[in-house]
C-alpha cells in the first residue's frame, strides 16, 4: 500500500528546474571567467600578493637580464663574464634583506626614520660635490666611490627620503587641519625639494631630477593642492627645465635624437637610442633567445642599465616586454590601491609617493627606449644593473607590503590563515600521530576478527 510505506505523508513534491535563459550568465563562460576573476580581484590580500610577486618576479627577471645583457661588456673590460651579474645578485640579496625589515615595521618606525633618512641623504649629496670624493661617471658628477669597484649614487636614496619625509610632513599638517592653507601646503615641502634638486643639478643628472619633481607632483596631488597652485609649481619647474635644456648642447642633442631611425652626423648621432631601436625590432614576437642578442656585442650602449629593455625585447621579445611592462602595470595598480583604501594619512602619502616614484622611473626609461622620449639615464627599477638604484627601490616596496598587510581587512585574512595554520600543526603533533596509528591498528585488528583471521 502506498499508504505504509510513506507513513500516511503526501510525497514530496520536487520544484522543476527551469532551463537557464540563453543569454544568463550561467551559461556564458566568458561572463563566468569575468565574475571570478573579478572576486578574486577585490580579495583582500590582492593588492599584498601583487607588491610581493611582481616585485619579486621584475627582480629575478632582472637578474637573469643582466647575466645575459652585460656579459660582453664584461669581457671587453677582461672581466669575468659573470661579473656584473655577481654585483647585482649581492645587491639583490641586500636589498632583500631591507625589503623585508621594512615589510615588518610598524608604521611609526617609518616615519621615525623619515628624518634621518632625509639628513643622510642631503649630506651624502653634499659630500659628492666635495674634491677627491665625488666622481663623476659618464659626464654626471653624481658618484662616491667605496674602495674598489664599489660606488654609491646618493640622489637614489634622495628619492626615498623626499617619499617618506614628505609623507610624514603632510600626514602630521593633515591631522592638524593646515593643508587648507597654500603655505602650509607648499612649505617647507617645496622648498626642500628644490634643495634636492639643486644638489643633483650640481652633478648634472637631470634624470634623476626629473623622478624627484614627479614625486614632488604626486605628494601635492594627493594632499589635494588646488589647480591653480599646482599649475603654478608645474610652470616653475617647467621653467627651469627648459633654461636647463637649452644651455646643454648634450641635453639638445638627446631632445633631438626622439623618433630616430638611422644615426645621423654631428653632435646629435643618435647611436644609442637608434640601436635600441633596432635591438627591438630584431626580437619578433618570441625573441632570439636568452643569450642570443647581437646589438650587445658592443653596437648598444648601456646594454645593462639604461637599455636593459632593448635587450630584453630582443632576447625574449614581444612576449617578453609585455610580461615586464604587465608587471609594472600591476605593481602600479597595486600601490594606488593601498594608497585608496586606506584611512592613516601617512600610508596614503607615502604609498602614493613609492607608486608615483616607480611608475614615472619606468615610464621615463621605456619610453627612451622606445624613442619616444629623450634619454634620460635612469635604469628601470628592479630591472637594470646598479645597487644604489636597487637597494633604496626594494626598501620602498617594502614599504608597499607593510601598507599592504597593514589594511584591517588584509589582517583579518592573514591571521585567520595563522589560526588554520596554526590548528593544522597542532593536529600534525606527535600525540596527534600517535592516536591517529593506534585508531588504525585497532580498525585493522577488527578487519582480521571478522574475517576469521587469528
Amino acid at each position: 500500500m502506498p499508504g505504509s510505506r510513506t507513513g500516511g505523508r503526501p510525497p514530496v513534491q520536487r520544484a522543476v528546474r527551469r532551463p537557464a535563459a540563453p543569454g544568463s550568465s550561467s551559461d556564458n563562460p566568458v561572463r563566468r571567467l569575468y565574475t571570478r576573476a573579478r572576486k578574486a580581484w577585490d580579495r583582500p590580500l590582492t593588492a599584498y600578493y601583487l607588491i610581493l610577486g611582481g616585485s619579486l618576479l621584475i627582480t629575478v627577471l632582472g637578474l637573469v637580464m643582466v647575466y645575459s645583457a652585460s656579459q660582453i661588456t664584461a669581457l671587453q673590460l677582461s672581466l669575468p663574464g659573470s661579473y656584473f651579474f655577481r654585483k647585482q645578485f649581492m645587491a639583490a640579496a641586500i636589498g632583500g634583506g631591507l625589503m623585508f625589515a621594512a615589510s615588518r615595521m610598524p608604521v611609526k618606525l617609518h616615519r621615525a626614520l623619515a628624518y634621518p633618512i632625509l639628513a643622510g641623504a642631503v649630506f651624502l649629496m653634499a659630500l659628492v660635490q666635495v674634491p677627491g670624493i665625488g666622481m663623476a661617471v659618464n659626464g654626471n658628477q653624481n658618484w662616491i666611490s667605496l674602495g674598489g669597484s664599489f660606488q654609491i649614487q646618493p640622489s637614489e636614496f634622495g628619492k626615498l627620503a623626499l617619499v617618506l619625509w614628505g609623507a610624514d610632513l603632510m600626514a602630521r599638517k593633515q591631522e592638524k587641519k593646515l593643508l587648507m592653507q597654500w603655505k602650509h601646503m607648499l612649505v617647507p615641502l617645496v622648498p626642500v625639494a628644490f634643495l634636492l634638486l639643486g644638489l643633483i643639478m650640481l652633478g648634472g643628472d637631470m634624470g634623476t631630477a626629473i623622478i624627484l619633481t614627479a614625486i614632488l607632483f604626486g605628494l601635492l596631488w594627493l594632499a589635494g593642492a588646488p589647480t591653480r597652485l599646482f599649475v603654478g609649481v608645474l610652470s616653475v619647474a617647467s621653467a627651469i627645465g627648459v633654461v636647463l635644456i637649452k644651455t646643454s648642447p648634450n641635453r639638445m642633442a638627446r631632445l633631438a635624437c626622439i623618433g630616430a631611425t638611422e644615426p645621423r652626423s654631428g653632435v646629435a648621432d643618435c647611436w644609442q637610442a637608434v640601436h635600441g631601436i633596432y635591438a627591438l625590432a630584431s626580437g619578433g614576437l618570441f625573441g632570439s633567445g636568452l643569450g642570443a642578442s647581437v646589438e650587445k656585442w658592443g653596437q648598444l650602449p648601456e646594454a645593462h642599465t639604461d637599455f636593459i629593455f632593448a635587450v630584453t625585447g630582443e632576447e625574449l621579445g614581444l612576449a617578453g616586454t609585455l610580461s615586464v611592462l604587465a608587471l609594472f602595470a600591476a605593481l602600479g595598480y597595486a600601490g594606488i590601491r593601498v594608497a585608496g583604501r586606506t584611512e592613516d594619512p601617512f600610508v596614503r602619502y607615502a604609498a602614493g609617493g613609492v607608486t608615483t616614484w616607480i611608475t614615472a622611473q619606468a615610464v621615463i626609461n621605456i619610453g627612451a627606449v622606445l624613442g619616444l622620449l629623450p634619454i634620460a639615464g635612469v635604469p628601470l627599477p628592479l630591472f637594470s644593473y646598479g645597487g644604489s638604484a636597487l637597494l633604496p627601490t626594494m626598501f620602498a616596496i617594502g614599504l608597499l607590503i607593510a601598507f599592504a598587510r597593514d589594511e584591517p581587512a588584509a589582517r583579518a585574512a592573514l591571521a585567520m590563515r595563522q589560526s588554520r595554520f596554526g590548528r593544522k600543526r597542532a593536529g600534525d603533533s606527535g600525540l596527534g600521530r600517535r592516536s591517529r596509528r593506534w585508531n588504525t591498528m585497532r580498525r585493522r585488528a577488527s578487519v582480521a576478527r571478522s574475517s576469521g583471521e587469528r
